[in-house]
């Protein structure tokens, strides 16, 4: 069985986001970066069909150079291959995006004989968030996908043959969707547990060979205007008093929250 991840570089989820000064990008100058969460449960789900299955994981990102830190890290926790699609241009469009993606794909499937059983995208990026460019992907290599999944079962042999049956939650319960293979799904955090590298993984990830490919296609049609920063909520401490004093103003305090 032979599935693609596609993940993301993005900035540490929690960490504070500043914006440049004319507004054109994020100020990237202490931040830290990591996969983007719901990504790096779509690895960890990836490594885990492949390990009960059989198979092999290969995984694909778009960026700078830096970005291969990510690809050793997704080997560290069990994946074989990296490709990236290097650029030194970033904030790239979902519709430029999807299209070197797609390029991308097409490329490897040619060079291996045969399309993956199974193209795995997050849900949307920690970043941009713009639940795009997994469905766009797919759109353009003809291939089903069903969004929003936190469950995922194989059945079949691994010539390609066979099903995946995908599980999205609603409220109440699950949507169960079986999409024939080959297929793509957008996985969301909770999929699963993502496992921590062990030193194991983190030397072999030393090893990775990187498959480097240059590709580019035209930009679509939506453009940054600019970036914004909202302005920070700040919260005031008041102190009621010390000892025995301050119990009537605690008091005042719980009758106007609507305790008492």
């Amino acid at each position: 069985m032979r599935i693609l991840c596609c993940v993301k570089r993005v900035p540490a989820p929690g960490a504070k986001i500043n914006v440049t000064a004319d507004g054109s990008d994020v100020d990237a100058a202490h931040l830290g970066f990591t996969t983007s969460p719901h990504e790096e449960c779509g690895v960890e789900g990836a490594v885990q069909l492949c390990e009960e299955h059989g198979g092999e994981v290969t995984v694909l990102t778009i960026g700078e150079p830096r970005a291969a830190e990510q690809l050793r890290y997704a080997a560290s926790v069990g994946a074989d291959h990296g490709v990236l699609v290097c650029t030194d241009e970033v904030g790239w469009d979902p519709q430029r995006t999807a299209a070197v993606i797609g390029e991308a794909i097409e490329v490897l499937e040619e060079e291996n004989g045969g399309p993956f059983d199974l193209i795995v995208f997050g849900n949307e990026s920690a970043d941009s968030g713009g639940f795009q460019v997994g469905i766009r992907v797919a759109h353009g290599l003809g291939r089903p996908i069903v969004n929003g999944i936190k469950g995922i079962e194989v059945s079949g042999d691994g010539s390609g043959a066979g099903t995946v049956t995908a599980r999205r939650a609603i409220d109440g319960g699950f949507e169960v969707y079986e999409l024939p293979r080959p297929c793509a799904i957008g996985v969301k955090e909770g999929l699963n547990l993502p496992r921590y590298p062990t030193m194991k993984g983190r030397l072999r990830s030393k090893k990775l060979e990187i498959r480097s490919l240059d590709l580019d296609a035209a930009p679509g049609g939506q453009r940054r205007i600019r970036l914004h920063r909202p302005a920070e909520q700040v919260s005031e401490t008041v102190i009621l008093g010390e000892g025995p004093e301050a119990a009537a103003e605690v008091v005042d305090v719980l009758e106007e929250l609507g305790v008492l």
